[in-house]
């Protein structure tokens, strides 16, 4: 089921894993740890390679270390600038970076990679400096993704549609039963996501199936009191919407049983669904409340948390648009957007926004205030009323997108460029030297929060734990770290 890459001192150790098998590793950059490599593919079971407990006897559980070059197969996915093209099925695979010198009880950091539920993988994310900088111990995983992780359907079970968080699960799992043999403390685990991956942690803060799976979170980029809508697809939606749309998928393959689902090529499936969106499914036993929701009733893991956005968010998207084309949004498409996103009350938007030029600005500046900004005020109040809470937001100038022009306008801190921070990533520019400060300060300030929950660290600028009528939060900003005034910054009441 899981494989793992870690970095490994340069003379051979042994590693023992809860399988009962365990063999020697030599020197090598990235080392294998698998289970149950050969199960092959029941992507709409509930669930396959998710929990072992549930395979028939004759599935046995082994674990096997292999010295490896590359990567483990990606989950099935189109070709993405954050994905990587492939139709594999044998893709449960988790990557662990440790410290190169030798270590034990570390803390252990689970990355879940973002994607919009549809794309990602470990292979794209390189976490060695978050490793060494901040003596942690980096787990990374890979989860089923778009129809083979979050179909929902009666045929399926009443709680399906959840595979890829029950995959999630089945890595925490792994972890408490193995991050000590690779120097970890299993006792002192934070699960770490952005974008797609920070709405999972949220999912995790509500689900009762991972209870006791983690002592912290860490949520960039995915407010968890973000509601599912047609531009906000990435929340937690309905289950009606979701078997809906099992509904069409199954009827477009001619299927009407879940035996032929899961008869159906991986590619086909691949096709059929398209540029479907996809994420996890309200209902059922992995998530039986949207976060917002458990968090206001108090049915939630109560962990510490770090939460935030960034303050740009939507400026990557049109910003992008723009370099990659060399056509300007024009102000009757700005209009056009804002009158579909937002009906009757688009003249009231307009003219809130009337002094802010050009159209692409915009445009980005109306979407991240509301879409992001709105929802993530909302969520700092209901996790800072229930866990302790450290809340914050990554401005300022942001490395770009490697290898395409900047935009004629501010793009600031965009969607996924806080990455850039903590991970070496080709999609982005390398660091310049104040984003490297930056970069130094807050895997410093991540990893005191994995250590113990608080992000303080000697030397740096206070942070105050967040309490719910807080309207400041935490800025970090290559120029600087301060306090902003995050509700006056970003409109909220206006939106509210």
């Amino acid at each position: 089921m899981l494989s793992a890459a870690t970095s490994v001192r340069p003379n051979s150790l042994s590693i023992r894993t809860s399988s009962r098998s365990f063999t020697d590793i030599a020197a090598g950059r990235h080392v294998y740890v698998s289970e149950d490599p050969s199960l092959g593919r029941n992507a709409t079971r509930r669930p396959t390679y998710a929990t072992p407990s549930h395979r028939s006897p004759d599935q046995a559980v082994r674990t096997n270390l292999i010295r490896v070059r590359s990567y483990a197969d990606t989950c099935a996915q189109v070709d993405h600038p954050i994905g990587v093209a492939s139709t594999s099925e044998d893709c449960l695979y988790l990557d662990v970076t440790t410290p190169n010198r030798p270590g034990k009880n570390r803390h252990v950091v689970l990355w879940i990679h973002g994607g919009s539920f549809t794309n990602g993988a470990t292979s794209i994310y390189k976490p060695e400096r978050f490793s060494a900088q901040g003596d942690v111990v980096v787990v990374q995983v890979q989860y089923r993704l778009g129809a083979f992780g979050f179909l929902a359907s009666p045929l399926l079970g009443s709680g399906s549609g959840n595979f890829g968080l029950e995959d999630q699960q089945a890595a925490m799992r792994w972890v408490q039963r193995n991050a000590a043999a690779f120097g970890g403390n299993p006792r002192n685990v934070t699960i770490m996501g952005e974008s797609a991956g920070a709405y999972s942690v949220c999912d995790h803060l509500a689900s009762p199936t991972a209870t006791g799976l983690f002592q912290r979170a860490i949520i960039q980029s995915g407010p968890c009191a973000q509601e599912y809508s047609a531009t906000n697809y990435a929340a937690p939606r309905p289950r009606a919407v979701a078997e809906q749309y099992t509904r069409e998928l199954a009827g477009s393959l001619g299927c009407t049983t879940a035996a032929c689902l899961r008869a159906v090529p991986a590619d086909r499936l691949l096709a059929a669904s398209g540029s479907a969106e996809f994420g996890p499914v309200l209902g059922g036993p992995v998530l039986p409340l949207h976060p917002a929701v458990a968090l206001a009733r108090g049915k939630v893991n109560r962990v510490p948390v770090l939460h935030g956005i960034n303050h740009d968010e939507e400026h990557g998207r049109y910003g992008a648009q723009e370099a990659a084309t060399g056509v300007p949004i024009t102000d009757a498409e700005y209009e056009a957007e804002v009158r579909k996103a937002f009906g009757a009350d688009a003249d009231k938007v307009l003219e809130h926004y009337s002094d802010i030029h050009p159209a692409g600005l915009a445009l980005s500046t109306v979407l991240t205030d509301s879409q992001w900004a709105l929802p993530a005020a909302k969520s700092n109040r209901l996790l800072s009323s229930r866990m302790p809470t450290y809340t914050f937001e990554f401005a300022g100038k942001a490395p770009w997108y490697a290898g395409l022009r900047e935009p004629a306008w501010p793009f600031g801190s965009h969607h996924m460029s806080d990455l850039a921070y903590f991970f070496d990533l080709a999609i982005l520019e390398p660091l310049k030297a104040e984003q490297q400060k930056l970069a130094d300060e807050v895997i410093a300030r991540w990893s005191s929060f994995a250590r113990s929950g608080d992000p303080n660290v000697r030397g740096a600028k206070y942070w105050p734990r967040a309490m719910p009528l807080d309207r400041q939060v935490q800025s970090l900003n290559p120029a600087g770290i301060t306090r902003t005034d995050f509700i006056t910054d970003h409109q909220i009441g206006f939106w509210r």
